[in-house]
């Protein structure tokens, strides 16, 4: 599936993801529905003992898996680095608002137990992708009982992320609607990874464009001044103009070099040789 070197479905469940074009590349792919979650493994040639998750974006309702998921699988393994794309349920009646959360937990733990010689296990998260690998390093709602849990990543890369503004009373746009469907507004208005984050959170590098018309840059600020006063390290980067969705492949603009600018801090912070 999408090109990857191993497929693992997440709770013993064969995969059952819509494809929006069941034709198009890897790289391009767009998934429209996952009734049942899987996990794509993509091996590097030259394997540097770590691993990482990619959570790509969509807002909920979809997953950007070619361009904010295979894309970055790829740049990660020419790293060094294992790469695991999370292709995970979306809120909705029939899964409910906890299904993306308990699959991304479910899916950290299925990377660790693979190999427990991983010299450490990060997440990248782009878009809601970002607002759900955020979570990852916040408390886990009580009233939910499925899991209750979570393997927290080594460190965390989070772009242009919804942190806490799509929240009920805490949006910065005037007269804002909720989010359908009902679910996903409801876990936004429950999972606010700024206010709900856990003491001493790892490393973190957030990037996020100024003028960003999706997702306002306030989301960069809160989530970077939250960081720093539990205990943590973020180091944040916002571009003056860049479209939302950026990803690795907007080419002429000086976000283009963020993923230059992420290797350097990888090195930094020790996460990559």
């Amino acid at each position: 599936m999408l090109g990857s070197d191993v497929i693992w479905p997440l709770w013993g469940e064969t995969p059952t993801v819509t494809f929006e074009n069941p034709d198009a590349p890897p790289e391009a792919a767009v998934v429209t529905a996952v009734d049942n979650p899987v996990l794509l493994g993509f091996r590097p040639a030259r394997p540097n003992g770590r691993a990482m998750l990619v959570l790509g974006g969509g807002g909920y309702v979809a997953l950007m898996a070619g361009r904010e998921g295979v894309q970055v699988a790829q740049w990660l393994t020419a790293l060094g680095y294992h790469a695991f794309v999370l292709l995970h349920r979306f809120p909705n009646a029939g899964h409910g608002m906890a299904a993306p959360l308990d699959d991304a937990i479910e899916a950290m733990r299925l990377i660790r137990a693979s190999d427990p010689a991983f010299d450490g296990v990060g997440v990248v998260g782009l878009s809601s992708g970002g607002h759900l690998a955020a979570c990852l390093f916040a408390t886990y709602p009580e009233e939910w009982t499925q899991q209750s849990t979570t393997a927290r990543p080594d460190v965390a890369v989070i772009g242009y992320a919804p942190i806490s503004t799509n929240a009920k009373g805490r949006t910065i746009v005037a007269n804002k609607p909720p989010l359908p469907p009902v679910e996903k507004q409801a876990m936004y208005d429950r999972l606010q990874p700024d206010v709900q984050l856990l003491p001493s959170p790892p490393p973190a590098f957030l990037v996020y464009a100024g003028n960003d018309p999706v997702v306002p840059v306030e989301n960069a600020h809160r989530l970077h001044d939250r960081w720093s006063a539990a205990g943590g390290s973020a180091e944040l980067h916002i571009f003056a103009d860049a479209p939302h969705g950026f990803a690795l492949d907007t080419k002429g603009l000086p976000v283009s070099l963020w993923p230059s600018l992420c290797e350097a801090w990888l090195r930094q912070v020790g996460f990559l040789d």
